[in-house]
């Protein structure tokens, strides 16, 4: 494995990192329109609230998935052919979505945009369930020949890790939603949205051991990387503890820091726990190495390069979105 490579494979992760963080809390608010906004006015509000920054957001997706297929092809044609059907539902789960902010706005009855309202929330709750859905099942190793093509069943897909972790994955998104309209917006929902989260760390929490639990049985991770698996753990509980101490102090930005940390904290679990490998094979002389899916050295110099160089315009435009967009939301 060459430097390059281990650098391609820690960015990757980055980005999906960047994408959980940012547009997972857009998840949480899409949820929370259909369960805490309680009238219409508070129903825009909520969605007020990701309005200038949902689609922004989500382009961190399309940059990691495009990641993938430009550094690690040999990663992205065994993950998306073996996981087609999760990721078309996914994608349609993103287009129903997206169009919900446009069909919104345009309607010209109550009853057309309550429709679209509730479109947005179970959209918003489906997606995070679905991406926890396919990164716990990938991670338990899947059935797959020496040429990367995996031959999954419904249980490949769905187990009682997969399960756990979709629920996990929504749990963490509506949590950092709620902790975002803490932050973002003003009055009753301000203040409903603290009392929900405290309430839902709770589940939160035995969610987690749970999925701890599971993740030692079904996985390999404790073995092949004891110490980190320990630690990330570790750290996500202990996050998830400072998220839940700081919504009952009202610390309304540490809550979400520290939610969305978490999102990275798990992100990273995933990612140390397959190293060196990409594609976990339930036989293990089948699972796809990071030094045999990579694009050549040529190809990741010059996307490094090109990345280096770009990047920083990249993050200076996200960070002035946010600030001009930083004030709160009123009903």
């Amino acid at each position: 494995m060459t430097g390059l490579q281990l650098f391609w494979f820690i960015i990757v992760g980055v980005l999906f990192s960047g994408f959980f963080f940012l547009e997972g809390f857009d998840y949480g608010v899409g949820m929370s329109a259909i369960t805490i906004a309680k009238d219409k006015r508070e129903i825009e509000q909520t969605i007020g609230s990701i309005g200038p920054v949902w689609d922004l957001n989500e382009v961190w997706l399309l940059t990691a998935g495009g990641a993938m297929f430009a550094s690690f092809p040999y990663w992205y044609a065994s993950l998306f052919s073996g996981f087609y059907l999760i990721l078309f539902l996914i994608l349609v789960g993103l287009i129903f979505r997206g169009v919900t902010f446009e069909f919104r706005h345009h309607s010209h009855s109550e009853k057309g945009k309550m429709f679209w309202t509730k479109t947005l929330g179970v959209a918003s709750f489906a997606i995070p369930f679905l991406f926890g859905l396919m990164f716990t099942s990938m991670i338990q190793g899947v059935p797959m020949d020496a040429h990367g093509n995996v031959s999954a069943t419904f249980t490949t897909y769905v187990n009682p890790l997969s399960v756990v972790g979709g629920v996990a994955v929504l749990l963490l998104a509506w949590l950092h939603g709620l902790n975002y309209l803490a932050l973002k917006t003003e009055g009753d929902l301000r203040v409903r949205s603290a009392k929900v989260a405290n309430i839902l760390y709770f589940v939160l929490y035995a969610g987690e051991v749970v999925f701890a639990i599971l993740l030692a049985i079904f996985t390999d991770f404790f073995e092949k990387h004891f110490v980190g698996t320990l630690v990330l753990l570790v750290a996500i509980v202990a996050l998830t503890v400072v998220a839940h101490l700081a919504v009952r102090a009202k610390k309304e930005m540490t809550a979400f820091i520290a939610s969305g940390l978490t999102f990275v904290a798990l992100v990273a679990l995933i990612f140390q726990g397959i190293f060196p490998r990409v594609m976990i094979a339930t036989n293990p002389a089948h699972s796809i190495l990071i030094k045999n899916a990579s694009s050549t050295g040529y190809t990741l110099t010059a996307m490094t390069i090109v990345t280096l160089c770009i990047l920083p315009f990249v993050l200076v435009y996200i960070g002035w979105t946010y600030y001009v967009f930083r004030k709160r939301i009123k009903k």
